[in-house]
């Protein structure tokens, strides 16, 4: 997988890409980042990449003229996506992940900031995607966890592919509660059943923690996850 980031601020993704099985996954070459300033593509001497509203407003907004140059100078691939990193986009789902890794094998990321960016910017874009409801400084925090969540779906990121499988959201439950040693830590036991050896109440008890965790913090996805086990 091929990301073209286009970003005013390069400099923020290079702990965050460097870091975990991110950063293992980006040496290895399962997936590759390319950082694109669009300062470098204005052509006056200031850098201006920002310029005031038609009809006045308060903030500046991002220039059209050095993002698409940015963009236009990327080299593209036949199957490729470019989304625009937008609060007014579509929110960051695992399904909307997992569509990418399957359907793509670029992906143009178009950071925003300031107040905002010119209309004609959005014709670059065939997606917009937001991390939810609320606005940040840029879309660097949302490029960064799309790209986190992409690549650890890439076939040799996760040592052990079927723990994707088993996580959160994947079939619209929440994960169940998992422990590890000590059995007791400050008087707070480990379920019995998780070591009984038993694994077919294991799974049964893991199932009804997903569902009951869910109805708890998000009885949308149980909704969601009802509606699916009737077809």
């Amino acid at each position: 997988m091929k990301f073209d980031v286009v970003t005013l601020f390069p400099n923020f993704f290079i702990s965050g890409l460097q870091s975990g099985l991110i950063g293992k996954a980006l040496s290895r070459n399962i997936a590759t980042v390319n950082l694109v300033d669009p300062r470098q593509f204005t052509t006056d001497n200031y850098r201006k990449v920002d310029d005031k509203p038609y009809g006045g407003g308060v903030g500046m907004l991002l220039k059209p003229e050095p993002i698409f140059a940015a963009v236009n100078s990327l080299q593209v691939l036949p199957r490729r996506s470019t989304i625009l990193l937008s609060p007014q986009g579509s929110p960051l789902t695992q399904d909307i992940l997992q569509t990418l890794v399957t359907n793509y094998e670029q992906l143009i990321l178009i950071c925003g900031h300031y107040e905002g960016f010119d209309e004609r910017i959005r014709f670059l874009a065939n997606q917009e995607i937001s991390l939810g409801d609320f606005v940040l400084t840029g879309g660097e925090i949302p490029a960064l966890t799309l790209i986190n969540g992409v690549v650890r779906l890439l076939p040799g990121t996760v040592g052990k592919s079927e723990s994707l499988k088993t996580e959160s959201f994947n079939s619209s439950l929440l994960d169940y509660p998992q422990y590890t040693h000590p059995p007791v830590f400050k008087n707070m036991h480990v379920p019995d059943i998780l070591r009984s050896g038993n694994h077919k109440l294991i799974t049964k008890w893991r199932r009804e923690q997903q569902i009951q965790r869910t109805q708890k913090r998000r009885p949308d996805l149980l909704e969601q996850w009802l509606n699916s086990e009737k077809h």
